[in-house]
């Protein structure tokens, strides 16, 4: 199961150069079926991995003029500071047993895994449902809507903060209806929220977790040599059927996580 998870770690940062983002939405998987890292555990080195990750992604979109700095700013502060929060003070709170329901009992790893294939359930949906721009690729001129914008940094960065994905599917389409991206702009930009939250993030797991460094900067390098395959790719593939194809995907992996957690033990 090993070697299928270090290939799994490279189809990770495959998907973030193809297509932006979804590449959180696997690590954990990765990390708690193939890799055997306990599910709390694997919700922080989730952060680590995309984080580098998405950063060494968005150097490149960076050149290219792909990434919207200002948006950036506004969405990545509250982000940012939500993560952080979330991951110093909220998880390490939460208690090991919640509650039960009839015979199946909700303790905390439980909770981190149904929460992140619900997670998954939403963003497949913003993957299969295809395109907000027009055919020229532009959304028209941007605009700011700072409070939308400022809730929407907020909840995702709870989110990133409970189950470690990066939420590149969340903050894209916030990106593109709420600030009149382009899509190729809105994927360079979320590229950078994510990198800068995820990482932020990680480092409120530093005290509170005993972190397996040679397995988590192993992973993390294969991730990096997925992103640069992937960026390859995006220029002879349509990143649009992929994104699709990925949802569908996304959409049958949540739904697995919630039956295996739940009914198959």
């Amino acid at each position: 199961m090993e070697i299928i998870g270090y290939l799994a770690s490279v189809i990770i940062g495959i998907s973030l150069g193809l297509i932006g983002g979804g590449g959180s939405i696997l690590t954990v998987p990765v990390l708690v079926y193939l890799l055997g890292v306990e599910p709390v555990l694997a919700t922080a080195y989730s952060l680590f991995i995309v984080g580098s990750t998405s950063l060494v992604g968005a150097f490149p979109k960076y050149k290219q003029g792909l990434v919207n700095t200002k948006t950036a700013v506004i969405f990545g502060i509250p982000a940012i500071a939500a993560v952080y929060a979330t991951r110093k003070f909220i998880v390490p709170a939460i208690p090991q047993e919640l509650f039960s329901i009839g015979n199946i009992v909700i303790n905390k790893p439980i909770l981190t895994m149904l929460l992140f294939a619900v997670l998954m359930v939403f963003a497949s949906y913003s993957m299969i449902k295809g395109k907000t721009e027009d055919g020229n690729g532009n959304n028209g001129k941007q605009k700011f809507n700072y409070p939308f914008i400022l809730l929407e940094g907020t909840v995702v960065g709870i989110l990133t903060g409970l189950v470690g994905a990066g939420g590149g599917f969340l903050i894209i389409p916030a990106l593109v209806l709420l600030s009149k991206l382009p899509m190729k702009q809105a994927v360079g930009t979320s590229l950078l929220i994510i990198a800068a939250k995820s990482l932020i993030g990680f480092l409120g797991d530093i005290g509170h977790q005993v972190i397996d460094w040679q397995l988590l900067f192993l992973v993390t390098a294969l991730a990096i040599t997925g992103i640069f395959i992937g960026s390859a790719l995006s220029k002879k593939v349509s990143g649009d059927k992929l994104k699709k194809w990925f949802g569908w995907f996304v959409l049958v992996m949540g739904i697995y996580i919630i039956v295996k957690e739940l009914f198959i033990k």
